[in-house]
């Protein structure tokens, strides 16, 4: 019984690979297999993806600087071009690059900034590197009077002022006392 069950399972094997063999055959005055078609693409989907890939950052002209002055507590936002140096105090801030995240990721913006105290002389470099405007104390400037810190980067040229270097507001002026008697 074996030997049977041996020999049908051969025969069967054979049977299946003699079918393949014949299926891949064709008889010489048959036609050419067809190619398989292509849809044309519309020129539209031929350009590039508007959508940056994920990680790609915009380039900016204009980055947004948040300056400290912690002796004074004064507070005071800058807009500096790239290219452009931007002073607060004793301190030159060069922009070289501003990118921000583009909307759809997560928010981000960053800057490399080139920072000179010009109080000694020769003028020291305070800080040189990337500042990012989600965690200023991954690569912050050691200071003793100033502290830098990136807010955003725009096309904007004019930041919208800070609450803070604007001030309390006037109180208004004292009232004048009625001319009138009272009785």
């Amino acid at each position: 019984m074996r030997t049977v069950g041996f020999l049908a399972g051969a025969v069967l094997a054979l049977g299946f690979a003699s079918v393949s063999f014949a299926q891949d055959e064709l008889p010489k005055d048959a036609p050419a297999a067809p190619k398989p078609v292509t849809p044309a693409a519309p020129a539209q989907e031929q350009q590039e993806p508007s959508a940056l890939p994920p990680g790609t950052m915009i380039e900016e002209p204009v980055a947004v600087l948040q300056a400290l002055d912690k002796v004074t507590a004064r507070i005071k936002r800058l807009s500096v071009h790239v290219g452009q140096t931007g002073k607060f105090g004793t301190l030159s801030i060069l922009v070289d690059a501003c990118r921000k995240a583009p909307p759809e990721d997560q928010p981000e913006s960053a800057a490399f900034l080139k920072i000179i105290d010009g109080k000694s002389d020769p003028p020291v470099a305070a800080f040189s590197g990337w500042m990012f405007a989600s965690s200023p104390a991954l690569s912050a400037m050691d200071h003793p009077v100033y502290d830098i810190s990136v807010v955003d980067c725009t096309s904007d040229t004019i930041a919208a002022p800070s609450s803070a270097a604007s001030g309390p507001a006037p109180l208004p002026p004292p009232a004048k006392p009625s001319a009138t008697p009272s009785h």
